[in-house]
């Protein structure tokens, strides 16, 4: 029988595998994180759907999916929005 510390620390991994979303963003950075296959930049992902036009950054996420010679998603996906960046992050006033 496991000990209440065991129990404990099994609960905390249990929770932490559960994603707490409360914000719009959040859910376009981890979407965005899934069609790159890059789940440890997620946090990334999250700042720029925050920050930048979420609609467009998941057009250009599938768009770098879609492409089989492609070897790191997540690199060639931060080159595209820099190329686009006046589209994707507007100015603020």
């Amino acid at each position: 029988m496991p000990t209440a510390r065991e129990r404990y620390i099994a609960e905390l991994g249990r929770r932490a595998k559960e994603s707490h979303i409360y914000r719009n963003y959040q859910l376009t950075g981890l979407e965005i994180a899934e069609i790159l296959r890059d789940r440890p930049h997620k946090a990334l992902y999250i700042k720029l759907a925050k920050e930048g036009n979420p609609r467009r950054l998941l057009v250009i996420a599938k768009e770098v999916a879609e492409r089989k010679d492609v070897k790191n998603r997540g690199a060639y996906f931060m080159r595209m929005i820099s190329a686009e960046r006046e589209k994707i992050f507007p100015k603020k006033q």
